[in-house]
């Protein structure tokens, strides 16, 4: 296990479809029909952007991760996968979270940064996306711990501290946890159980 400071430099804006828009503009996009469930858009910081394809070892390493956090997770936090959330200037859709309530309390809202304890993104061929992209906004956001399951190179990166007034924000930590070792599950900073690395990778 080794432990180093991440860095989170912007990059994303060759896969932008449109001008800058808000959240609300966005969710007005939605409600008009521009865009249906089905469309393979999400949100980030301003910009409409086709999200990334996903192959098998990806979807086996989300589904391997969703068993485990229906496993763990406290009753005070809902497991969703897959699903929006709503930031200041974004609205990604990562592989996994958790977020403080139960299953009624994000029936008219998306889950928002004070809720989310941990969000997941699962890297096979998206880590740089997922390192510098998503990082450096849920870094913005404020969420306390970030996890990139990282197919490719065998190991899973953990992210917290985030620095909000970084430019650009960015985790000040991160630690990388390899096949043998197990990740700990944390929530308001207490670890509510263990996660072998060697079960989420495909």
């Amino acid at each position: 296990m080794s432990t180093r400071i991440a860095t989170v430099p912007p990059s994303f804006l060759s896969r932008a479809l449109y001008p800058k828009v808000t959240v609300a503009e966005y969710h007005q996009m939605i409600k008009d029909g521009v865009f249906n469930d089905s469309d393979p858009i999400e949100l980030l910081e301003g910009y409409l952007v086709q999200k990334m394809s996903h192959n098998p070892p990806h979807s086996a390493a989300v589904r391997k991760l969703n068993k485990r956090l229906l496993r763990l997770a406290p009753p005070s936090w809902e497991v969703l996968c897959q699903l929006p959330i709503t930031l200041a200037d974004s609205e990604p859709e990562p592989d996994g979270l958790l977020a403080r309530g139960d299953e009624a309390t994000f029936d008219d809202h998306h889950p928002l940064p004070a809720e989310i304890g941990i969000v997941f993104e699962v890297a096979d061929t998206s880590r740089y996306n997922d390192r510098r992209e998503k990082g450096r906004m849920y870094a913005h956001a404020g969420i306390p711990v970030y996890w990139i399951i990282n197919v490719a190179g065998r190991q899973i990166e953990v992210y917290t501290d985030p620095d909000t007034a970084a430019n650009p924000p960015a985790y000040k930590t991160r630690t990388d946890y390899a096949p043998g070792d197990a990740v700990p599950l944390t929530l308001d900073g207490t670890a509510v159980g263990t996660i072998p690395v060697s079960e989420l990778l495909p």
